[in-house]
């Protein structure tokens, strides 16, 4: 009997080591399992979500048709506010937020206030790290909401590192959030990757190595020559227009090859209008991987990138142009290496990324209208020239109105109360003067929206994009294919159309399903999704819905 107790208590004991043994392990499966090791973020700006379909049939294997055919992509993406710019864009994508509530009214915007315009990043508090210009005194301190970078940084007790970089320092700065552990933007000064004193004091050594080997330079080197052959390039029919599109100073006409070798003459802002700005990019990433072990820490650690070349060079070209589809091709070639290097150096389902858009971009107008198909450019300065002479004849006060800013009428508070004049009798002048021209839908007192006969989208969307500090009194709505300032060649952004606010969105990778979703989704929803992804706590001022169909 005491030998079967004996062997009885010893099979339970082993029963018991084995159970406890076997919950470790699943502790710690289940903890590996429960966030990727990397999260990688892409804004390409300006792109047009049907450019992942106009150059598929293009791209490789590795990049976009891989996001595609690996990944899961959201057809029918919208940005659900105006103005669509890229600061506004950005900071949408990372807080799940709109302008009415995190502040980013604009790339700029004038104080109501006081009637100043205020940059988005700027701060006066700060100074440049690895630079002594002026671009170097930013920060995120005009924003007012969290972002899902800041809130993985609250998750994980500060542990996991978040770090954004772009050329442009808004792209950058805005993503990563208040509490980054870096931003990085590109100088146009010194050819320089910098910083400013809120994040740090001093360069890492890798970003030092990394400015040290001038890739700037290195590119403006090779000049930019077609990928392909140039007849052989979806757009190449109507390319070389100087109708449609702009040409570097010093050329002949806007076409291939631009010679940078020759033109960029120690300027190394240039690169930002060269597929190679997004090479140089994509390469920095890379750096900043290695540099900063992304990856390899015991949280899930957040990488932000903004590909902002695409928006120069589609500034200057437009989206009918061989210059934008060869931007592309490249784009998809880097892509493709870069997530071969994330697969070697993270491994291939360790990480997840996600590709979006701060805005998309309209046709040129002139192009449109050489195709029968109505636009135009709305000449903002007249508008504004006439309005305040109205406005001056009656009231007898000079510049009522301040500009037209991100598509709305700043008014001049403070000569309106020192005058005290009424800013409502004003408005009803201003909108009384800007329904009457004739390219103008709607101009939409933004205190009356509720009231105002427009249709539900555009109401939505003119609050959305309302922030009573920093919009202005009145929203301007120009009828479809006009837009203002801007030149007749190239394009811009910044309205409410298709052309302007449908956005790619694709995911890929740890805890992504492979599929396609098409039914209306936002900008907003991306920081929820990614939140949802990680198990953390959503941005708080978040509006923006989990899109459950993408997560496994």
């Amino acid at each position: 009997m005491k030998i079967r107790a004996l062997l009885t208590l010893t099979f339970a004991i082993a029963v018991f080591n084995l159970s406890a043994q076997t919950k470790k392990t699943t502790a710690a499966v289940n903890q590996t399992l429960l966030r990727p090791k990397l999260v990688v973020g892409l804004v390409v700006d300006q792109m047009r979500w049907d450019y992942l379909y106009r150059f598929y049939d293009r791209y490789q294997a590795g990049g976009f048709k891989r996001m595609l055919n690996e990944g899961f992509t959201c057809e029918n993406t919208l940005v659900p506010y105006i103005p669509t710019v890229t600061a506004a864009g950005h900071t949408c994508v990372y807080t799940g937020s709109v302008p009415s509530i995190h502040g980013i009214a604009g790339n700029d915007w004038t104080i109501q206030a006081t009637g100043k315009s205020m940059y988005c990043t700027d701060d006066s508090t700060v100074v440049g790290v690895g630079s002594t210009s002026i671009a170097g005194k930013m920060s995120p301190r005009n924003l007012l909401a969290s972002t899902v970078t800041d809130e993985l940084r609250l998750a994980t007790n500060f542990r996991s590192k978040v770090i954004g970089i772009a050329l442009k320092d808004r792209g950058g700065i805005l993503p990563g959030g208040h509490a980054a552990n870096a931003a990085y933007w590109f100088d146009d000064a010194t050819g320089n990757w910098i910083t400013s004193t809120y994040y740090m004091t001093d360069l890492p050594n890798w970003m030092k190595a990394f400015n040290a080997s001038k890739p700037a330079e290195k590119y403006l080197k090779q000049d930019w020559n077609a990928l392909y052959p140039i007849g052989t390039y979806i757009q190449s029919a109507p390319d070389n227009s100087p109708r449609y599109e702009g040409k570097f100073a010093g050329t002949d006409a806007p076409t291939l090859p631009v010679k940078t070798s020759a033109l960029y003459n120690g300027k190394m802002g240039m690169i930002r209008s060269t597929p190679y700005g997004n090479t140089m990019t994509l390469d920095l990433a890379k750096a900043t991987v290695e540099g900063e072990n992304l990856g390899k820490n015991a949280v899930t650690d957040f990488l932000a990138v903004s590909l902002s070349s695409t928006d120069y060079i589609g500034h200057q070209y437009g989206p009918n142009s061989v210059e934008i589809e060869d931007t592309y091709l490249r784009l998809d070639n880097d892509l493709s290496a870069f997530f071969s290097y994330l697969d070697a150096k993270v491994g291939k389902g360790n990480y997840s990324v996600f590709l979006t858009a701060d805005h998309a971009a309209a046709h040129n107008p002139t192009f449109l209208i050489d195709h029968n198909i109505p636009a135009g450019v709305w000449n903002e300065s007249a508008a504004r020239t006439g309005l305040n002479k109205l406005l001056e004849d009656k009231y007898k006060v000079k510049n009522l109105v301040l500009n037209f800013g991100n598509y709305q009428v700043n008014l001049n508070n403070a000569a309106i109360r020192k005058e005290n004049l009424s800013a409502e009798g004003i408005k009803a002048e201003c909108i009384d003067y800007l329904q009457k021209q004739p390219e103008i839908a709607y101009a939409v007192d933004m205190q009356r929206i509720t009231t105002t006969s427009i249709p539900d989208e555009l109401r939505t969307r003119i609050i959305n994009g309302y922030n009573a500090d920093r919009s202005g009194a009145i929203q301007i709505i120009l009828k479809p294919g006009w837009y203002s300032g801007h030149g007749a060649t190239g394009t811009t952004h910044g309205t409410w159309n298709p052309y302007d606010a449908h956005i790619p969105l694709v995911f890929m990778g740890w805890g992504i399903k492979h599929g396609s979703l098409n039914r209306e989704t936002h900008m907003t929803d991306i920081a929820a999704t990614v939140a949802q992804l990680l198990h953390i706590q959503a941005p708080n001022g978040n509006i923006g819905t989990p899109i459950a169909e993408v997560l496994k």
